[in-house]
């Protein structure tokens, strides 16, 4: 691998990592617009495990944007990322696997928590972590995400885990 194969393999790379970061943020801000200019055109999202929909991008968004108002206070955080970039050869190509788990922590609107002091209406009652399997493209504009699934493994509301 030359020097300017390896460096554009890790502009590839931090680019992938940027779009991923740029997913969480989306979510967990309510930037919806944001949420669907990450997806390549045909892009598609698959909530399902998580008790959500499967659909185009512009959709799911929709459907989150209505479900999230449940949750107003919510920061999701995408950890032990794996990112799969498409060998051409020793050169990089136009496609990307990443999978990452996810821990996502939320409060539920009018949740308040019980106990002898002032509750902590800002502290998260409910929490879910599993994995993410995205799939990505290389477009004309950068990075985009062509598919998402959510892998819910567990949840938790105000302390008790059920699994998925």
């Amino acid at each position: 691998m030359t020097q300017r194969v390896a460096l554009a393999t890790v502009m590839d790379q931090l680019s992938i990592d940027a779009v991923i970061t740029g997913y969480a943020v989306a979510v967990d801000d309510g930037s919806w617009q944001d949420y669907r200019d990450l997806f390549t055109p045909d892009g598609r999202a698959d909530y399902r495990s998580a008790g959500g929909v499967e659909g185009p991008a512009a959709e799911v968004a929709h459907w989150l944007a209505e479900t999230m108002r449940l949750f107003p206070v919510r920061q999701h955080l995408i950890v032990n990322r794996r990112l799969d970039l498409q060998d051409l050869g020793g050169y990089p190509g136009d496609r990307a696997d990443v999978r990452a788990d996810y821990l996502n922590p939320m409060r539920l609107e009018g949740a308040q928590d019980g106990g002898a002091t002032a509750p902590d209406t800002t502290a998260p009652n409910f929490a879910s972590g599993g994995r993410y399997a995205f799939g990505l493209l290389r477009t004309d504009v950068g990075w985009r995400i062509r598919t998402v699934t959510v892998h819910e493994k567990w949840r938790s509301l105000s302390g008790s885990l059920a699994p998925s």
